[in-house]
Parts: structure tokens; sequence; C-alpha cells
């Protein structure tokens, strides 16, 4: 069973040590649009998991898996 991105993007950002500022900062996105992401309030774009999993440190596709189990 794959695991829903909004757990993902927070497992694999706790993984890293990073807060939710740390990630924001690499990616210039807001803290409160992540959050929102990891909540599964809010669904990111293709150019956003691209930036995510570069920061991540993770292919993007360990993260579009996440996406398509939605």
């Amino acid at each position: 069973m794959s695991v829903d991105l909004a757990s993902q993007l927070k497992r694999l950002r706790e993984e890293r040590n990073m807060s939710l500022e740390d990630l924001s900062l690499k990616v210039r996105i807001g803290a409160a649009k992540l959050q929102a992401y990891e909540t599964g309030e809010e669904v990111p774009s293709t150019q956003t998991l691209l930036k995510l999993s570069n920061a991540l440190e993770v292919p993007a596709s360990n993260l579009q898996d996440g996406l398509s189990s939605l």
C-alpha cells in the first residue's frame, strides 16, 4: 500500500530534521502552504513537487507515487 503524499512529505521532512520553515526557505514556498500540503488540505503542482523532491533529496517519482494514491 502506497503512502499518501501528505504523510510522505511530512515523514521525509522530519527524517531530515527539517522544520517547515527550513523547507520553505529551500523551496521558496510559505510554511503555511507547506503545512497545507502535509495535512492534505492542498495538492502541490508538478513544479512544486519537483522543488520539494530536490529539497528533500528524493526522486520526484517517489512523491508522484504518493500523489497517485490520492
